[in-house]
């Protein structure tokens, strides 16, 4: 019998955390048109070779990689500018919203 609530249980958070996630990426998909579109795509599939594809990237890394940029440990002038204003919970969405994506790493979305 424990093992089956553990079961349930373990399944009620799985479909929780699916809604949760589709809520955080529309959330980082709306911060992504306001901040980060027009240098690296609506998908995170800039054309233009001066700004890095972002599309299918981990999100764990493209997390990191914000943080870093947001407390100078990563140096870059407009990046440093551009997540100055972004809270911890932008920062996630967008990680998972551009993850999400397809892109150089996750070509098979």
């Amino acid at each position: 019998m424990k093992n089956y609530v553990i079961a349930a249980l373990s399944g009620a958070a799985l479909i929780l955390s699916g809604q949760v996630m589709a809520a955080d990426i529309e959330a980082g998909k709306s911060k992504a048109a306001e901040v980060c579109a027009s240098c690296h795509g609506a998908d995170g599939n800039s054309p233009a070779p001066a700004f890095p594809k972002i599309g299918g990237q981990h999100r764990t890394y493209l997390e990191k990689a914000l943080n870093d940029y947001k407390s100078g440990s990563r140096n870059d002038p407009i990046m440093a500018g551009m997540t100055a204003n972004l809270s911890a919970a932008d920062i996630e969405n967008l990680a998972f919203y551009y993850s999400s994506q397809s892109g150089g790493l996750n070509s098979n979305k």
